[in-house]
């Protein structure tokens, strides 16, 4: 004869059965915790690379004669510009950027670019050399969103590019590379109005930077 066992044990059991943790939810959990570590770790490390890279530029010996040259392009570039034309300027700098593998080389250039511009306009103006080339990307509030926005975009080049290389499923690079991208665009936004207004407060105190 089967014993029967009393219903308020049963549901005992049948709640500790429920509560107990899955192996595939930990390891998925785990798996989440090492791959936002990885792209962070992975972000930073990009950030430093563009630096340097703005760095060198900023250092390149630039002649008169090259600065001039440059300063008139400037110039043509930024005249009568506006905030939405910075940001749009700047899109079109960083959204190459997420394309796998060519978006690091892109970058990087980029970032060798904007020092030489650097340079280029201490040239014009030596007043200017005793500014840190730094403290343009780190001090000043739409700089440190550009570098932000540029270094989501060869971070993520090269994870797309390495992914590729492995032969790995790209579906689930797709949403996080759509909201990086989509953070990239609001930071570049936001950091197009800022400069814009920035400039125009620094024109109205008499202030002046070369080619403005």
């Amino acid at each position: 004869m089967q014993r029967k066992v009393p219903f308020s044990y049963k549901k005992i059991q049948f709640g500790l059965i429920k509560s107990a943790p899955t192996p595939t939810l930990k390891y998925n959990i785990h798996e989440n915790v090492i791959v936002s570590r990885v792209r962070i770790i992975t972000f930073f490390i990009f950030l430093g690379i563009f630096v340097t890279a703005y760095q060198i530029g900023s250092m390149s010996s630039v002649s008169e004669d090259e600065a001039n040259i440059f300063m008139s392009e400037f110039e043509d570039l930024v005249r009568d510009i506006d905030a939405v034309g910075i940001f749009v300027h700047n899109t079109t700098i960083a959204l190459p950027m997420f394309i796998p593998g060519f978006g690091v080389a892109w970058g990087i250039f980029s970032a060798w670019s904007t020092g030489f511009a650097f340079a280029s306009i201490t040239v014009v103006a030596p007043h200017l050399e005793d500014i840190p080339p730094l403290s343009i990307l780190f001090l000043s509030p739409f700089g440190l969103m550009e570098l932000i926005a540029y270094s989501f975009g060869i971070s993520r080049s090269f994870i797309l590019i390495r992914a590729i290389s492995k032969k790995i499923n790209l579906v689930p690079f797709i949403k996080p590379t759509l909201i990086e991208i989509g953070i990239a665009v609001g930071l570049l936004l936001a950091g197009g109005y800022l400069e814009f207004y920035m400039i125009e407060l620094a024109q109205e105190q008499g202030l002046t930077m070369p080619g403005l």
